[in-house]
Order: structure tokens, then C-alpha cells, then sequence
């Protein structure tokens, strides 16, 4: 049970850290329950999942507040938007998080889950964000977001940590981020419709450093830098309802440790802001330096009324390795095939899902296999779409529609 709840709260802290839609404070009532499970058909990896609520209240207390609020069995995230308090167009947003298990570390090497080299991290942190909108009035929004964040970690053995392994510094740390967004993507398993141009920097400051485990072996460095970009479209058909989808996000970094890598696989598209989607690999199995990731997906309705889906999924990725986590290959593929139900009414989404891992490595050779399952609940099924969503579906559908000839 103890595993099962690291793991859980693990994916779902890069959810709950994530931006608003829209760049600016998020403008549309919001009830979601999200599900996510992943396991492997063989070899054994760190458990992967996520479950949580989520809510954003538009016109909380007074006309100009929002409310965001996510809820995990053993995590709390929050964010309270104020419009237009940092002048025209620029809002600020206060932001308080914590919980158990949020800043675990799951040491992955050569296809392997060493546990012995793994332990609990548990923290909380505040957070200040200002969002503003360059261009008010636009189909398509560009957004740029700086947020100052403050950190503190515990960490504690697990009952598999070797005794002679070194646990690292409980410490403070200081996150600043900042980025560009041009458009954005729903908090959804499956959007119908999104289009997003990104850039991000982030610098992690930290209030102690140095070595840790074996004999020093590794170390946790003082400061971190990361710059990552990500180009995404979805697009559904009006008529047909098929859906593609296409994403590819690459970053850099320097001075990266075992705490700041990227972190590649798995198949739960809201396990992060960034997901960073590899089927058939164990979640996070693969520590990044330097990395592209690029997914593609498409989906066709098996029945009259749509609500019965067939997905293909593909992602290939490109990486080098930080200090201490080399592997032998650069580059790594998997391919997925996946079942969807979704209600008439929108207010059910259920997924099923197989994963193949091409170059995954396990302990017959090459090739690793996963199952999975994605689950939401919109509670807020029966509104209308918010008008930003509405202008922007029906523009698009028409451009697209005279770009290509239709």
C-alpha cells in the first residue's frame, strides 16, 4: 500500500503544477474526476497511476477570483487567480501545495527498478504566478507566465532503501520559471480540438547540495537550468469524428542532477504538463539530459453515434544522459492500440490501452509490453462549452476545412 501511494502521488504532481489553459487565469466552470493506471506485462517498475479531483470555480467569492483546486488522495494543490490585479490583461494567481509522497525519487537504470537506490520524498511549497495576454481580442492567445515558487523536502527511507545507502539533504529550494504560449490544451484525456507553440525556461535553486549515496557516487547539485519547447495540434473531423494528433516537445539543460532530468515513459497523458509519452516503458524509465520526444495518434469511430473509438498511438524519442545514468541507446520507440467508450452526453470517458516498447530493455532482451487504463468524469458535461472554446473550434474547423480543399 505504501508503494502504491508514492507512486500515485508522483504522477500526478507534475499535473497539479501545471498552467491554466488559457495562459491567463482559466475562464470556464470546471468539475473533472481523473483516473490513470498503467502496468507492466513483465520485469517490475515503480507503481504508475493518478487519481484526483479537480475543480476550477470561475467567480469564486467575487466576480474577479477564481478558484483552482486539485484533490489527490494524498496531495493538495491550490491556486487562487485575481484578474487583472497586476494591471490590464496581467493577472496574478497564489498558490499553495503539499502532501506525502510529492518529491519521491525512483531510480531507473538499464531497464531496471533498483529499489535499494530509491526512497520518499514528502514536501509542500508556495507559489506566485503572473499571467499575461499579449494579445487581447485574438482567436488564438499568446500568454507569457513567470511564477516564483518556494519548495521544502523531506525525504525517508522506503523498507527496500539499502542502510549503506546515503540519503540526500532534507532542503529549501527555489524554482522561477517563465514561458510562452501561443494557444493551449484543455485539462482532458482526449481533446477534440488544440493547437499550442510553447517556450520555457526554469532555474531550481537548492539550499543545500552535495554528494549522497555509495561513497558519494552522485550528488544534488545547487542550481539547475532547464529550456524545453513543445509544438501540439489535435484536430477532430466534424463529420467522421476521426481525431489526429500530433506533438513534439524537446528541452536542454545544464548542471542537471538526478532530481532535475527529464523523464521519459509510460503512456498517461496527464501525469505532467509536458508528458513525456513512451508506451511500453515503465513510467519514467528513462533520465534525460538532453531530449525530443515526438508523438503522434490518431482515432476512428467504430459505430453510428461515435461513441465507441479505435486509437493508434506511435512516440519516438531521442536522449542523452545525465551523469551516473547512461544507457547504451539514444533512441527509443514504442507504438500503442488502445479501446475508447465515450457517453453520448460527453460526461464519461473510459480508455483501455496495450503498449509495445521496442527498444525498452528487460530481462529477455529487447522488447517491454504494458496495459493501461484512463478514466474521466465531467461533472460539468451538460454546460455549453465556454465561448473562447466555441469562437475558436468553429474558426479553426473553417480554416482547416479551406486549407485543405474541403
Amino acid at each position: 500500500m505504501h508503494r502504491f501511494l508514492c507512486g500515485l502521488a508522483i504522477s500526478i504532481c507534475g499535473l497539479l503544477a501545471s498552467e491554466p489553459v488559457f495562459g491567463q487565469i482559466d475562464p470556464d466552470r470546471r468539475q473533472l474526476i481523473q483516473l490513470g493506471f498503467n502496468q507492466p506485462l513483465e520485469g517490475r517498475g515503480p507503481i504508475s497511476g493518478y487519481a484526483f479531483y479537480y475543480r476550477n470555480d470561475p467567480g469564486f467569492l467575487r466576480t474577479n477570483i477564481t478558484l483552482r483546486l486539485a484533490v489527490a488522495p494524498v496531495y493538495l494543490d491550490s491556486e487562487v487567480g485575481f484578474r487583472n490585479a497586476l494591471g490590464e490583461n496581467t493577472d496574478l494567481g497564489i498558490g499553495a501545495a503539499g502532501g506525502g509522497f510529492a518529491y519521491s525519487y525512483y531510480e531507473m537504470r538499464g531497464g531496471k527498478f533498483i529499489r535499494e537506490e530509491s526512497f520518499t520524498g514528502h514536501g509542500g511549497e508556495l507559489s506566485a504566478s503572473a499571467y499575461h495576454l499579449f494579445n487581447p481580442g485574438h482567436l488564438i492567445p499568446l500568454s507569457g507566465i513567470l511564477r516564483v515558487s518556494p519548495h521544502y523536502t523531506v525525504f525517508e527511507r522506503d523498507d527496500a532503501t539499502s542502510r549503506s545507502f546515503v540519503m540526500p539533504q532534507d532542503h529549501g529550494s527555489l524554482n522561477l520559471r517563465g514561458g510562452l504560449r501561443f494557444g493551449g490544451v484543455e485539462p482532458l484525456i482526449d481533446p477534440d480540438m488544440a493547437m499550442e507553440l510553447s517556450a520555457w525556461y526554469e532555474t531550481q535553486l537548492r539550499q543545500h547540495s552535495g554528494p549522497y549515496g555509495f561513497n558519494d557516487d552522485r550528488g544534488m547539485n545547487s542550481v539547475s537550468h532547464l529550456f524545453w519547447a513543445r509544438a501540439l495540434f489535435i484536430y477532430t473531423l466534424p463529420e467522421s469524428k476521426q481525431c489526429l494528433s500530433l506533438s513534439v516537445t524537446g528541452g536542454g539543460s545544464v548542471q542537471v542532477d538526478r532530481f532535475s532530468a527529464y523523464r521519459l515513459g509510460g503512456d498517461l497523458p496527464l501525469s505532467s504538463e509536458f508528458p513525456l509519452i513512451l508506451p511500453g516503458y515503465y513510467f519514467q524509465e528513462i533520465s534525460a539530459r538532453d531530449f525530443v520526444n515526438f508523438t503522434g495518434q490518431y482515432s476512428i469511430p467504430l459505430d453510428p453515434a461515435k461513441r465507441w473509438r479505435v486509437t493508434g498511438v506511435g512516440s519516438v524519442a531521442g536522449v542523452d544522459y545525465p551523469l551516473g545514468l547512461k544507457q547504451t541507446e539514444h533512441v527509443y520507440s514504442g507504438i500503442g492500440l488502445g479501446m475508447n467508450y465515450r457517453s453520448t452526453s460527453g460526461a464519461w470517458n473510459v480508455m483501455v490501452g496495450y503498449g509495445y516498447g521496442f527498444d525498452a530493455v528487460r530481462s529477455g532482451g529487447r522488447g517491454g509490453q504494458s496495459i493501461g487504463i484512463l478514466c474521466q468524469i465531467n461533472l460539468e458535461a451538460q454546460r455549453r462549452a465556454g465561448p473562447w472554446f466555441k469562437e475558436s473550434a468553429s474558426s479553426i474547423s473553417t480554416g482547416l476545412f479551406r486549407f485543405m480543399g474541403r
